[in-house]
C-alpha cells in the first residue's frame, strides 16, 4: 500500500512540469491599427448611446463620422511622426534651419488635428436632437472642469 501510494506520488510530481506547462490557444491577438481604430469607434458610439440615448439611425451616422475621422487622422499622425524625426536629427546636428522648418510643420500638423477634431465634433453635433446636443454640451462643461477622470481626478 505504502509502494502504491508512493508510486503514485512520484507519478504526480513528474507530470505537474507537464500539465502546467500547457498554454490556451485562446490568448488573444493584438488587434492591429485597423482593429483598435474600430474598437475605439464602437466604444465611443457605446458611451455617446449610453448618455445620449442614440437612436440606430444616429449611431450608424456618428459611426461613419467617426471612422472618416480616424481614417484622415493615420495620415496626419505620419507625417507629425516624421517632422518629429526630422526636429530629433535636426537638434541632434546643431542645424538651425532645420529646427525651424520642422518646429514650422509640426505646428502646422497640430493646427490641422485641431480642426479637424473640431469639424468632427461639428459634424457629430449637427446629428443630435435639441435635447442631446443641451445634454452632450453639459457633459462637455463637467468634462473641461476636470471631471470623468480629468485633471483632479472624477468630478473634481
Amino acid at each position: 500500500m505504502k509502494k502504491t501510494a508512493m508510486l503514485l506520488a512520484l507519478a504526480c510530481v513528474m507530470a505537474a512540469p507537464a500539465v502546467f506547462a500547457q498554454t490556451s490557444d485562446a490568448t488573444p491577438a493584438v488587434p492591429n491599427a485597423a482593429g483598435r481604430t474600430a474598437n475605439m469607434v464602437q466604444h465611443r458610439v457605446a458611451y455617446m448611446t449610453t448618455v445620449l440615448s442614440l437612436t440606430s439611425a444616429q449611431q450608424t451616422q456618428v459611426t461613419n463620422v467617426l471612422t472618416n475621422a480616424a481614417s484622415n487622422r493615420s495620415t496626419t499622425h505620419s507625417s507629425m511622426k516624421a517632422a518629429h524625426d526630422a526636429l530629433k536629427t535636426a537638434v541632434h546636428s546643431n542645424d538651425a534651419a532645420a529646427m525651424e522648418q520642422a518646429s514650422s510643420t509640426i505646428g502646422t500638423l497640430s493646427a490641422q488635428e485641431a480642426l479637424a477634431h473640431a469639424k468632427t465634433e461639428a459634424a457629430i453635433y449637427q446629428l443630435l436632437t435639441p435635447e442631446q446636443q443641451t445634454k452632450m454640451t453639459q457633459l462637455e462643461s463637467v468634462e473641461h472642469r476636470g471631471g470623468f477622470g480629468g485633471h483632479g481626478g472624477p468630478g473634481l
